[in-house]
């Protein structure tokens, strides 16, 4: 059984680091979908994966000298930083006034409007007015707000990720994708930091943790080269498969919950 969870921690790394998902918005329905686990345990495992995903990632895009914007993406980091915590906080707070059930169904139920949100605006930016944000307040406000959302969904945020560096920073879906990993490892390590430091990972069960790490760090290293190597037309392919692959998971979550 846990080969099925190195699988999923390799398919969702690969295409997340390819096109900017990071993964865990892969990772954190196909795990609702099993039920093995309750969700604060899918959020950790979540993290951890993608967490581990990211450090390939960039260490690889660093090696193949993509164009990282790293002024704006650090402060947005920055921000994911602070935004990580209060959706850590915010989600321990919902799960202690509710039950499993009912914390799936509102995180898969944001999802999907988040989820189908993105694909529209992805695949009609022609139409859409963009940005060029450079303010430090404004880049770090950005940042606390995608932290937040990808914390407390346990997603890492990828595809939303994507979408708004698209919307207020103009960048292509190339470098939205590059960029969205560098947010995600702001975030994610400072949600598995602050769990560190208080309740820890004693109560969690991660028997299947090493397996999802071993995958995400194969998918880091896959995703990053094909994300060099193949044109953006495709990014956005995947980008759109995987989207509307979700979209259709987390309405299966919702009307099965």
């Amino acid at each position: 059984m846990t080969i099925i969870y190195f699988f999923i921690a390799l398919f969702a790394t690969t295409a997340g680091s390819m096109a900017g998902l990071g993964g865990g918005v892969i990772i954190k329905p196909l795990l609702d979908v099993l039920g093995d686990f309750n969700v604060a345990t899918i959020s950790v495992l979540s993290s951890m994966t993608v967490f581990s995903m990211a450090i390939v990632s960039i260490i690889k895009q660093i090696r193949y000298r993509f164009k990282i914007q790293y002024k704006k993406t650090i402060l947005i980091g920055i921000g994911s930083i602070v935004g990580g915590v209060i959706g850590e906080k915010v989600l321990k707070y919902v799960l202690n006034l509710s039950d499993g059930s009912s914390i799936t169904t509102i995180q898969n139920s944001i999802l999907l409007i988040l989820l189908i949100s993105v694909y529209i605006f992805m695949n009609n930016r022609n139409k859409f007015k963009t940005y060029n944000v450079s303010g430090i307040f404004s880049c770090i406000l950005i940042g606390i707000g995608l932290g937040s959302i990808a914390s407390f969904l346990s997603i890492g945020g990828g595809p939303i990720n994507v979408c708004v560096l698209t919307l207020f920073f103009s960048m292509n879906t190339k470098e939205a994708a590059v960029n969205s990993i560098v947010t995600i490892l702001f975030s994610q390590g400072s949600k598995l930091i602050s769990i560190a430091t208080t309740t820890g990972f004693e109560t969690f069960d991660l028997s299947v943790m090493p397996f999802m790490i071993v995958g995400g760090i194969l998918g880091g290293i896959l995703g990053s080269r094909y994300n060099k190597s193949i044109k953006e037309l495709y990014v956005l392919k995947v980008f759109n498969f995987v989207v509307i692959s979700l979209i259709i998971v987390n309405f299966y979550n919702i009307t099965s919950a």
